[in-house]
């Protein structure tokens, strides 16, 4: 039988711990976020339909994102134990500077339509954490006050080459003059992708009030009292629009760019020169010949071309060719530092954040990009150690398994199916040929076992820049023909 008696005051005195109240609201549901999920939800809160739907969305039936989100999902690490992990180390060098973290702030376009505070939060935040802050050509902050913003630190600039030549170059220009080390030169962006929420959302730059978009604004005011009360939203690199976003992508974006500019474009840039959007390990290839310092994976957060590669699953190929040529990064469906850690050990010498930046910075400005780069840089310490690592040199491939779950048809066997004519009556319309069904079943490959099949480890090495192609590129024939400083 168990004795009970009354508790004393000396025993409930340790256990009476009352936290004190956090009065800001800001700082209270910030530190309530625990995850990147978690500042994605409070962002909705916030935000507007249409500009959290535009940082959300991607193209058409947003399959490639789904699926670059559960390549992440599908892996299964392999730690190692009983190694002394009392510190660890996450930063090194990237294109022959140093980081503090393996990932940097992506270039976003329309960022002050997420959060009035924009690329000017971000900068400030990446200064702070020591990680590569990128400024879009599409931004909403000039390229003199991201500078100003972050004035000790890594600036990049990303460029889409617009139909008018010389106003692209004079942003390189710009960038140039103002310090930035690094030129991201974006390659899949031919047209504007099919981006269905924003057309169904009737987005415009700058948004429209309709009677839809007020009672959306209803329930968030914070959202629509600074934006009318700040500077009015302008481009870094453009004068005002007002149109949707499609229709100003299609009236810039030039579909003749191809490899040949793209040697021009380096010759003319002072500092390191980074493509991104490559989707194949061929382009990779040509990119090595060319002399880029580093190739972005990326299929540009599933907003181009829906059902695109996905960049985690191109990755062990890609860094296994040519990762001793040239740096190896990667964005696209990263929402975590597992998803990074993963990214690093398969051979990505960098990654970058898009959504998850501005999931923070629309959950709570500055302060939630801070909590943006803290949450990542936590959850990358702690992957690391529960691996048995220091360091990020000592991730390697046989740290983590790419489990099948997408497996691509035979190609022989379909080739086979197609070559069988197809001699169907009318009568037989609707019923399977036993002639057609003997040759499915000769042609169709054997099946595979579900199992997944672990990538060979692969030796890491600092990546180094390959040598530029020693015959120089005509440059295009409307591009300025002067180097840029």
């Amino acid at each position: 039988m168990v004795q009970r008696r009354f508790p004393k005051v000396r025993d409930l005195a340790p256990l009476m711990k009352f936290k004190a109240p956090e009065l800001n609201a800001k700082k209270r549901r910030l530190a309530a976020a625990l995850t990147i999920d978690d500042l994605r939800k409070i962002a909705k809160r916030r935000t507007p339909t249409a500009a959290f739907d535009y940082t959300e969305g991607a193209a058409e039936a947003e399959i490639s994102l789904g699926r670059a989100r559960q390549a992440f999902q599908d892996i299964e690490f392999h730690p190692s134990i009983l190694r002394d992990v009392s510190t660890v180390s996450t930063g090194w060098d990237v294109l022959g500077a140093p980081v503090a973290q393996p990932f940097g702030i992506a270039p976003t376009g329309f960022t002050r339509m997420m959060q009035t505070e924009g690329e000017i939060a971000g900068a400030h935040a990446a200064a702070r954490a020591g990680i590569p802050f990128a400024l879009s050509t599409m931004g909403t902050t000039a390229i003199e006050d991201v500078k100003a913003a972050n004035p000790n630190g890594r600036n990049w600039f990303q460029l889409y080459m617009w139909k008018d030549r010389d106003r692209s170059m004079a942003l390189v220009d710009r960038a140039a003059k103002s310090g930035f080390d690094t030129l991201l030169v974006t390659v899949d962006v031919p047209v504007a992708g099919a981006r269905l929420r924003d057309k169904r959302n009737g987005f415009s730059i700058p948004p429209a009030l309709t009677l839809g978009t007020v009672v959306n604004a209803l329930p968030r005011p914070e959202w629509w009292i600074n934006f009318l009360t700040t500077e009015p939203l302008a481009f870094a690199s453009l004068d005002r629009w007002s149109g949707t976003v499609a229709e100003l992508l299609d009236t810039m974006f030039d579909p003749t760019v191809d490899f040949e500019d793209l040697k021009w474009i380096k010759e003319q840039w002072p500092g390191k020169v980074v493509v991104k959007g490559v989707q194949n390990l061929e382009d990779a290839k040509r990119l090595v010949d060319i002399g880029v310092d580093g190739i972005t994976l990326s299929n540009h957060g599933g907003r181009q071309l829906d059902r695109a590669p996905i960049p985690f699953h191109l990755l062990p190929e890609v860094a296994r060719e040519v990762g001793a040529h040239t740096e190896v990064h990667l964005d696209t469906g990263i929402m975590s530092g597992a998803d990074i850690v993963a990214s690093v050990a398969l051979g990505a010498r960098f990654t970058m954040i898009g959504r998850a930046y501005l999931y923070g910075l629309m959950a709570g400005g500055e302060a939630g990009v801070d909590r943006t780069i803290e949450i990542l840089s936590e959850q990358v310490a702690r992957t690391m150690r529960l691996l048995g690592v220091n360091s990020l040199e000592e991730l390697e491939p046989g740290h983590v398994t790419q489990l099948a779950r997408l497996t691509p048809i035979a190609r022989q066997a379909t080739d086979a199916a197609a070559a069988v004519p197809a001699r169907r009556s009318p009568a037989s319309v609707g019923a399977s040929s036993p002639a057609a069904v003997s040759v499915a079943k000769a042609t169709a490959a054997p099946k595979k076992p579900a199992s997944p099949k672990k990538p060979a480890a692969a030796k890491r090495a600092p990546a180094k820049a390959a040598t530029p192609a020693a015959t120089p590129a005509k440059r295009p024939a409307t591009a300025k023909a002067s180097k840029l400083p």
